[in-house]
């Protein structure tokens, strides 16, 4: 799911039904591959519309709050 996430960011006209192949090979049914797509291509353009805006975190924002541990996101994912 990662690695389709990374090319639909980084590449999107690279991908091929193939990669979208090897996500159902890996457990995802049709649903949950537009899931995957829809919110990894929503945060895309959201992230460019504020970078190209020249959109800045309010300062109360710190680096902390943009990290989460392997042991929070587990916990949250149960």
């Amino acid at each position: 799911m990662l690695h389709y996430a990374r090319m639909l960011t980084r590449d999107p006209g690279s991908i091929e039904r193939g990669d979208i192949d090897r996500l159902r090979e890996l457990g995802f049914e049709d649903r949950a591959v537009l899931d995957i797509c829809q919110v990894v291509s929503y945060y895309n353009y959201v992230n460019r519309l504020a970078d190209g805006l020249g959109v800045e975190l309010e300062d109360w924002w710190a680096n902390e709050d943009m990290v989460m541990t392997r042991a929070e996101f587990e916990a949250v994912t149960r």
